[in-house]
């Protein structure tokens, strides 16, 4: 196991370096968020000790756990929580991890975990991910990243990104988690359905499904604002 340092509280912490780079109330923008081709060699430097191999790869990712986690839980605090907790586990268990998958993939698997015991807390017995559902798929919403110049455009995208978030963290957790990583984080269907440890059938029917909702969810909107 890669070592790790102990807090005076007794909880297991991240290197000094590695802790400098997860900054919980202020993620970075970094310039690039795809996964690169040297990630399985700072996966190994790590592994071997190097700590500037896990804080580059904090770097690389601390933005998109921290998203994954927000629109998962709905909330800053758990989110925050969910992306440190997500890097420390990944750190503590460098070893266990056997190269099947991508990192990020696996890390991703951690962070929707946690993200998940976050919302089991808050309604017991009501969060599950392995719910059936039999369905097919269907066309794709997408996450609306760029303001137009104007402030009307700012204005009118900064509310329908607050529209489609409000929408979002309406569906049903087995819904939302699902929707998040293949529809906002852009993974695959294959690697979404070996994350939640289910079939790629039914990632699909739970995708579609989630569509379906918030479609549905802002067609009503929608409407409404053209009878204002």
């Amino acid at each position: 196991m890669v070592p790790c340092q102990v807090s005076q509280a007794g909880y297991p912490q991240l290197p000094l370096g590695a802790q400098r780079i997860v900054s919980a109330t202020d993620p970075k923008r970094l310039t690039s968020t795809v996964v690169r081709d040297d990630e399985a060699q700072l996966v190994s430097a790590a592994k071997a000790g190097d700590v500037s191999a896990f804080e580059e790869l904090v770097n690389r990712y601390e933005r998109k756990i921290f998203r994954l986690g927000m629109n998962i839980t709905q909330n800053r605090e758990d989110a925050e929580d969910v992306m440190q907790d997500a890097f420390l586990k990944s750190y503590q268990n460098l070893d266990r991890f056997q190269g099947d998958s991508r990192f990020y993939t696996w890390l991703v698997r951690i962070a929707v975990n946690e993200a998940l015991m976050k919302l089991r807390k808050r309604r017991p017995n009501q969060v599950s991910i392995d719910e059936p559902l039999t369905e097919t798929d269907d066309p794709v919403f997408r996450e609306i990243e760029d303001w137009g110049p104007s402030p009307e455009q700012r204005f009118a995208q900064t509310e329908l990104n607050e529209i489609l978030t409000h929408a979002i963290g309406e569906l049903d957790p087995i819904f939302r988690v699902v929707f998040t990583l293949r529809d906002v984080e852009g993974i695959s269907t294959e690697e979404t359905a070996q994350i939640l440890g289910i079939s790629v059938a039914a990632v699909k029917s739970r995708l579609l499904r989630a569509r379906l909702k918030l479609r549905q969810k802002l067609n009503k909107y929608f409407r409404r604002s053209e009878l204002q």
